[in-house]
């Protein structure tokens, strides 16, 4: 089978680039090698970032570009396509520019499965326009939760068989013992709260590191680790002001000895390792809305104990863990949650057993699978290893 994938695209530092590229690599793993595929990389500008071997960049607010990308397409015989929409990565008003694209395939008979990261119960325009148009012009709409399905169906009409839901992919657990990651990060002897992603406003980190006073007079041993580059984008516009002010609100509360900053961008290994060893992961996200996040996926399918504010994606995961949730912007609150989980090894252990029966299916092996198996419906290939075990 010949996959085109449309998206960002690794080494850029994006959450859709490094979903693009873990989806390439389990839809490969998972056909044994057989097909082939090409990606379309959006970008900023055609030589902002070094791409490897398959990967034809195109800069996002050159709209010709579009039409020359689905006529590359159709030069490497693609059986299907499967776009990653996210709002942001296309140019246009509201990323319009990527339906002269979809229009393009449509034309050609190529079949689209289309994967929306965000979607509204209510969408405004002009986004709730051009995601219409999107819809209608996608075979599929892959989604990641329950919710967003429902969300999809009554947003734009679109028939629930023509949506499909498949959990973010998560990586395997490390083979290395988590003692010994502990000991290498110089964790031993900590309880680790951690909260990993691109740094940015707007994920409420400040309610943690408010929390960090009550939770240390309860946990001594308690620290909040805080993993992750600045935002590309945000550096540009204000540097790294955000990662000083949260430095200087933890020294102004006495518990600047209690804050850990890792300051880079990491693997998807490193990553794993970090989340294993980590005691509690963390998302206390302001906004209620986030349909997805990658980040609490992770913890989740490394079977970690989690907290989280109730935005829709936590409450759809964490729905059979509802003392999960904390009220957002409510330090209080938080130093009660953590202290109950980082207090208690056995608190900690009923949980972590509960969060490994939800992300038992979310691998990225398990993943790729269903998405393989998606693509072979949509695009009508059979299962040519399949037919060859049978006969």
């Amino acid at each position: 089978m010949r996959i085109a994938y449309i998206g960002t695209y690794v080494p850029r530092a994006c959450g859709i680039a490094t979903f693009t590229h873990h989806l390439r690599q389990a839809v490969g793993a998972a056909s044994g090698g057989k097909g082939s595929d090409l990606v379309i990389a959006m970008t900023n500008r055609p030589d902002e970032h070094a791409y490897g071997s398959g990967v034809h960049p195109i800069a996002k607010d050159v709209r010709s570009e579009y039409r020359r990308a689905a006529e590359r397409i159709r030069a490497f015989g693609a059986d299907l396509v499967s776009l990653q929409h996210e709002f942001g990565i296309f140019g246009g008003e509201a990323g319009e520019y990527v339906l002269d694209l979809l229009e393009s395939l449509q034309r050609m008979g190529i079949p689209v499965a289309t994967t929306f990261h965000t979607v509204f119960e209510r969408p405004e325009e002009p986004y709730r326009g051009v995601q219409q148009r999107i819809a209608d012009l996608s075979d599929r709409i892959v989604v990641m939760t329950r919710t967003a399905v429902r969300y999809v169906a009554e947003a734009f009409g679109v028939p629930r068989e023509r949506i499909v839901c498949i959990p973010h992919g998560t990586p395997l657990p490390p083979r290395e013992d988590r003692n010994a990651i502990r000991e290498r990060l110089g964790w031993t002897g900590r309880k680790v709260v951690m909260s990993f992603g691109l740094l940015g406003r707007g994920k409420g980190l400040e309610t943690i590191i408010r929390a960090l006073p009550g939770l240390v007079r309860r946990v001594p041993e308690a620290v909040y680790a805080i993993v992750g580059q600045t935002h590309p984008e945000v550096a540009k516009i204000e540097g790294e002001s955000y990662r000083e002010e949260l430095r200087a609100l933890a020294a102004e509360l006495g518990v600047e000895d209690r804050l850990v900053m890792i300051d880079r961008y990491m693997g998807e290994n490193e990553l794993a390792e970090m989340l294993t060893a980590c005691d509690v992961y963390a998302t206390p996200y302001p906004g209620m809305g986030q349909i997805t996040s990658g980040t609490l996926a992770y913890a989740v399918g490394l079977g970690r104990p989690v907290l989280s504010t109730p935005y829709v994606y936590a409450r759809d995961l964490l729905a059979d863990c509802p003392e999960l949730l904390v009220p957002p912007a409510d330090p209080g609150a938080w130093t009660e949650a953590l202290a109950s989980l980082l207090g208690s090894r056995e608190t900690r252990e009923r949980i972590e057993r509960r969060i490994a029966r939800i992300g038992a299916n979310m691998n990225w092996p398990s993943v790729g699978r269903a998405h393989l198996d998606l693509f072979r419906r949509v695009a009508r290939v059979p299962d040519i290893a399949a037919r060859t075990a049978e006969a």
